[in-house]
């Protein structure tokens, strides 16, 4: 089954949970839920990346994500992965303990971060994402979603392993939501299994996201339900991370849908070693 990476959100303006978890005690708490109700890894971020947000100076996501990350470290066993497109912050969050960049812009919005990454050998998730979060939703288009962004992971690896980051670092993520239309993110789940011929683990962010919303046709649904369906179906397609913001429900789901038969094992993609 899936990993399942846990969303901590230290950010005011989160499209699902800003605001929760402002105070550095309320986002370890909530992390400790994450990691009591089955999580493999927490995500700490402290910039909304949601369309149209606005950009956080660096010195204020430092201000959000280092309390969390010091001391969460000290009290986890869980692998914490940092996401930041910034190199500074992703630095100090690696002498704090994190263990994982996860970087929407593929390590490219920043030209320090492949040597941050390679330098500190941890791992590295690099998202596609079409435009920036300011722009990126304003009228995305692609030749072929599917064919466009494999291309765009499969160059970006290239240059990340050309700067010394090592090969079995690197996870690599479609971007769902991240300058894509209704449509384009629907194509991209169906035909997910495409980008294990990439040969680096894959990583889904769908979690609460529009799509789900205007599938269903109810833009103020519950949109928990809808995420669980499509993790089920990414756990079919032998995708090797999920990022939700509600683990449990994810947990309990992957344990009595593979002991209900509902994946066999002998037909999944094999993660490259």
């Amino acid at each position: 089954m899936p990993r399942i990476m846990g969303i901590v959100n230290t950010t005011p303006d989160s499209f699902s949970d800003g605001g929760r978890c402002i105070l550095p005690g309320d986002a370890i708490d909530h992390a400790l839920r994450l990691e009591d109700a089955g999580a493999d890894i927490l995500d700490i971020g402290g910039e909304s990346t949601r369309p149209y947000s606005e950009p956080v100076p660096g010195d204020e996501e430092l201000r959000r994500v280092m309390p969390v990350i010091e001391k969460l470290h000290t009290r986890t066993r869980l692998p914490i992965s940092i996401d930041t497109s910034k190199a500074r912050v992703a630095r100090a969050a690696i002498e704090a303990g994190a263990e994982i960049i996860n970087d929407v812009t593929g390590l490219a919005g920043d030209s320090q971060m492949p040597e941050v990454a390679a330098t500190s050998r941890v791992g590295v998730c690099a998202m596609h994402m079409q435009g920036t979060p300011q722009t990126m939703q304003d009228a995305p288009m692609y030749q072929d979603v599917v064919d466009d962004i494999l291309h765009y992971l499969s160059d970006r690896s290239r240059v990340l392993i050309d700067t010394g980051i090592a090969r079995g670092s690197i996870v690599l993520d479609p971007g769902i939501g991240f300058g894509k239309t209704h449509d384009h993110n629907l194509r991209l789940l169906r035909e997910v299994r495409r980008f294990h011929a990439l040969g680096f683990p894959i990583l889904v962010g769908h979690s609460r996201k529009g799509f789900i919303a205007k599938t269903l046709g109810n833009k103020e649904i519950d949109r928990d339900p809808g995420t669980l369906g499509v993790s089920l179906a990414l756990a079919l397609a032998g995708i090797q991370v999920i990022r939700v913001h509600q683990v449990a429900i994810h947990r309990q789901a992957f344990q009595l849908f593979e002991a209900s038969g509902g994946l066999d094992r002998n037909d999944l993609p094999k993660a490259p070693d």
